[in-house]
C-alpha cells in the first residue's frame, strides 16, 4: 500500500494501492505509522509523497468500500484521514508532492498538505470533486486551499467541482512547477534536498510561522464541520450520488 525507500535524506514515499491509490482506512493507518517514524528519524531532512504509478497520484477515498461502512465506522475512518493531512500539513521538515498522475478529490488534499507540488506534463487532472457527490470539501482542505490560492481560486475549485490540467492547476496556484513527466520525481527529490539542507530547526520555525494560523482556523472549527459531512455522506440525495460514482471504480 506504500512503497518508501530513501535517497540521500530524503525519504520518497510511494502510494501503491493498485492502479487509482484510493483512500481507506488501512492506507490511513499506515500512513501514521510512516509519518511518525520519519518525523524523528534525524537522518531524514525531507520527504517526498508520489505514487508507484503515472496514471494516478490518488483517486481520492474508496467509496466502493466506505459507502458500505457504518456511520461510527465513517466517522472514525474521516476522522484519520484529517488527522493525517493536518500531520502531513505542519510535518516538521519539507515535503514534496511528486505529482505523476491524476490527483482527485482526497488525493488532492494529500498533495495540498505538501510543501512544493510538481506535476507532470499533460492531461494530469487536479480537482476537488466532492460537490458533484452531494457532500462539502473537507474543512482542513477548504481551509489549506484558500491559503495557498486565495478565495477566489479556491471559490471556483470547490463550488465547480471541475478537474484542471496541468497548465489550468499551475495558472490557479495549485501546484508549483510543470515538467515533463519523467523527469518530476527527479526534480522533485531534488527540490526536497534543497530545502532539507537548511538547518533542521531554522526550518521548523519557518513552517510553523507559515502553517499554524491555518492550523488553528482548523481546529477551532473542526468538531463542527465533521459532523456536518458525515450528515451530507449519509443523506439521501448523496447515498444516490455516491453509488453513481461507484461505477467508475
Amino acid at each position: 500500500m506504500l512503497d518508501l525507500k530513501y535517497q540521500d535524506k530524503v525519504a520518497v514515499l510511494k502510494l501503491d494501492r493498485g492502479v487509482t491509490n484510493a483512500i481507506n482506512l488501512e492506507v490511513i493507518n499506515k500512513l501514521a505509522k510512516v509519518l511518525k517514524a520519519l518525523k524523528t528519524d534525524t537522518n531524514v531532512h525531507a520527504l517526498v509523497l508520489s505514487s508507484t504509478n503515472d496514471k494516478f497520484f490518488s483517486i481520492g477515498f474508496d467509496i466502493p468500500q466506505l459507502y458500505y461502512l457504518s456511520k461510527e465506522d465513517f466517522k472514525l475512518f474521516y476522522e484519520r484521514f484529517n488527522e493525517r493531512c493536518m500531520e502531513l500539513y505542519t510535518f516538521p521538515k519539507p515535503t514534496v508532492a511528486a505529482i505523476t498522475g491524476h490527483a482527485i478529490a482526497g488525493g488532492f488534499i494529500l498533495a495540498l498538505c505538501c510543501d512544493y507540488r510538481i506535476i507532470g506534463k499533460g492531461r494530469k487532472l487536479m480537482g476537488l470533486n466532492e460537490i458533484k457527490l452531494g457532500v462539502p470539501v473537507p474543512y482542513l482542505a477548504d481551509c489549506v486551499l484558500q491559503s495557498l490560492v486565495g478565495i477566489r481560486n479556491s471559490r471556483e475549485i470547490v463550488e465547480s467541482g471541475e478537474f484542471y490540467h496541468s497548465e489550468e492547476s499551475l495558472q490557479m496556484g495549485m501546484v508549483d512547477q510543470v515538467l515533463p513527466l519523467e523527469d518530476v520525481l527527479l526534480k522533485s527529490i531534488e527540490k526536497a534536498q534543497s530545502i532539507g539542507s537548511i538547518p533542521q530547526d531554522t526550518y521548523r520555525i519557518i513552517k510553523r510561522n507559515r502553517v499554524e494560523v491555518t492550523e488553528s482556523q482548523i481546529g477551532t472549527h473542526w468538531k463542527e464541520k465533521q459532523r456536518s459531512f458525515i450528515e451530507c455522506w449519509y443523506s439521501k440525495e448523496t447515498r444516490e450520488l455516491l453509488r453513481e460514482a461507484m461505477k467508475k471504480f
